[in-house]
């Protein structure tokens, strides 16, 4: 058991109309109160396009605190950048980043158990929330994209509470080693087997072992840009 961090707040957004004839519930507000988390995420939570988000393998998402900085560098001091929430998390961190956390950790927080089951693939509601259209794309090229928890065992997560490090199953593979190999583009045929023998979550299996087949990496303008493009 070792501590990595700790959470700083805790959030939750509610189904809106959103752009391009989209539903979003990426305006998440933190919330003074502890939630609860079941299998599917907080029950206080929503998610505007069950398709693509929520579910068993995408209960929660976690962005590090970290970040924010960097993007305020980067891209200017929005207004946006000011509170925690401007990535649609749920659990704002401080201690961990994608570098220091691995596929399949289980992550003690509050009474809750978890499991790291995947990074964040970003899509193009990132560019209309930023109003920057490239803000998906800077995302996925720079690795800060949050991560996302499988709950293991349900409970009650809160501000401050430690983010417990209790079994690492895989540490050869810290979540931007597995991302870095998806998002340039990796064809190294070695690295895309070794990939393939891990248990990634299905679309994440499944886009490995059609790489390896087809030697092609993957046209993400529909993911990345979508209806935003210019």
């Amino acid at each position: 058991m070792k501590k990595l961090g700790l959470v700083n707040s805790v959030l939750v957004g509610k189904t809106v109309a959103f752009a391009h004839g989209a539903n979003s519930a990426i305006n998440k507000q933190v919330l003074p109160e502890r939630q609860h988390a079941t299998e599917l995420g907080f029950t206080n939570d929503e998610q505007g396009d069950p398709r693509f988000h929520g579910g068993i393998q995408k209960a929660l998402h976690i962005y590090p605190s970290e970040h924010y900085p960097v993007w305020q560098e980067e891209l200017g001091d929005k207004i946006i950048f000011q509170s925690a929430g401007a990535f649609g998390e749920n659990l704002s961190s401080s201690g961990i980043t994608e570098h220091s956390i691995c596929l399949k950790d289980k992550i003690r927080i509050g009474s809750t158990l978890l499991e790291v089951s995947q990074g964040r693939m970003p899509c193009w509601k990132l560019n209309v929330r930023f109003d920057q259209n490239d803000m998906a794309r800077r995302l996925q090229d720079t690795l800060r994209t949050g991560w996302y928890f499988r709950v293991l065992e349900e409970g009650d997560i809160g501000a401050g509470d430690e983010i417990i490090l209790c079994e690492r199953p895989y540490p050869e593979w810290p979540l931007t080693r597995i991302m870095g190999a998806v998002f340039t583009g990796c064809l190294d045929k070695q690295e895309l087997k070794e990939l393939a023998e891990l248990p990634l979550v299905e679309s994440w299996g499944a886009l490995i072992e059609r790489r390896l087949e087809t030697g092609k990496v993957e046209d993400w303008e529909m993911r990345l840009v979508g209806p935003t493009a210019k």
